[in-house]
């Protein structure tokens, strides 16, 4: 039971970030009905992101120095690391804007593939430019906070950076509910999501919607880098590859298009995941996600919270 409890932690943990990444997946595809391949490498820019500014911070802020748990420690913590993560996210929400209306915004019009296409091409791209500027070996993340094992939970084994990912995780998604559902722009993105026709003969600015849809799953994409690296302190080029297909998987499993979907097929792939690893073999872990992926297509395209769309001919 121990074992599968800690195996059930881990994977919220996995999962919350798989979570966040699929949010932007399904945001995207909910405005504009395409799969936006390059968003796993915004992922890993919010990483790159947090490896830049986090030296300027802790050059006022010295997180190093604040080792022992104490609520005073904490909220200095807390601070810094929150920090970095805001400026991260600021820093992917403008590439994302920029990405779009470099890279997709011209091909509005033009058939589905053309863009599909073009987005691999612009994964490609942030890759190479990646590798040209930052090298291809891994960098050492810097240490925001400090990495302990939390007391007081038996034979639990819960490390302060996993509680950290699972507690951002669950703020940003609030953050993200209170958005969507309680702001202009949370309705005009469903509204757009619903019947772009008609959100534009009402006077909807669709362009300023779809630019924060692009900035809104950045910014998440890049909190998701960013707490991956406080857990795996090694980034790399191409980190954004594996779980940014993962997380597409998760957010056709949730049904693509559905944010709370989005979530749940986060956190489910990110269980399954760690359930392989724990009691089956660990080179089982990145078939499973490929294995659901095929399941799910086959018995239930829509996903576990999509709905099936009528297409007009």
């Amino acid at each position: 039971m121990t074992l599968f409890l800690q195996q059930l932690l881990n994977g919220i943990s996995l999962g919350s970030i798989y979570a966040l990444i699929a949010l932007g997946y399904t945001m995207v595809y909910g405005v504009l009905r395409f799969i936006n391949f390059a968003h796993g490498d915004i992922y890993m820019l919010g990483a790159f992101s947090g490896f830049l500014v986090a030296p300027l911070i802790t050059r006022f802020i010295p997180l190093q120095q604040y080792d022992a748990f104490t609520a005073r420690n904490f909220f200095i913590i807390a601070c810094g690391a929150g920090l970095v993560m805001l400026i991260s996210m600021a820093i992917c929400a403008i590439i994302g804007v920029l990405i779009e209306k470099i890279a997709y915004r011209p091909l509005r019009n033009q058939p589905r593939l053309t863009v599909l296409i073009t987005a691999i091409g612009v994964s490609l791209f942030i890759q190479n430019m990646t590798q040209y500027f930052f090298g291809a070996e891994p960098k050492p993340f810097p240490q925001l906070i400090p990495v302990h094992p939390i007391e007081g939970l038996g034979d639990l084994t819960v490390l302060t950076t996993q509680a950290a990912i699972i507690i951002s995780t669950i703020v940003l998604l609030i953050l993200l509910r209170f958005i969507v559902m309680r702001t202009k722009l949370g309705m005009a993105m469903r509204a757009l999501s619903l019947n772009p026709t008609a959100c534009s003969l009402m006077g909807v600015d669709i362009d300023v919607v779809i630019s924060f849809t692009f900035a809104l799953g950045s910014a998440l994409a890049a909190a998701a880098g960013i707490l991956v690296s406080l857990d795996s302190p090694s980034i790399t080029p191409l980190m954004g590859n594996l779980p940014g297909i993962k997380a597409f998987v998760a957010a056709v499993l949730g049904g693509i298009g559905n944010i709370p979907g989005a979530a749940i097929g986060g956190l489910l792939i990110g269980i399954l995941e760690t359930l392989v690893v724990g009691y089956l073999r660990p080179e089982l872990r990145d078939a499973i996600a490929f294995a659901v992926l095929i399941v799910i297509l086959l018995f239930k395209p829509t996903g576990l919270l999509g709905r099936v769309e009528r297409e007009k001919v």
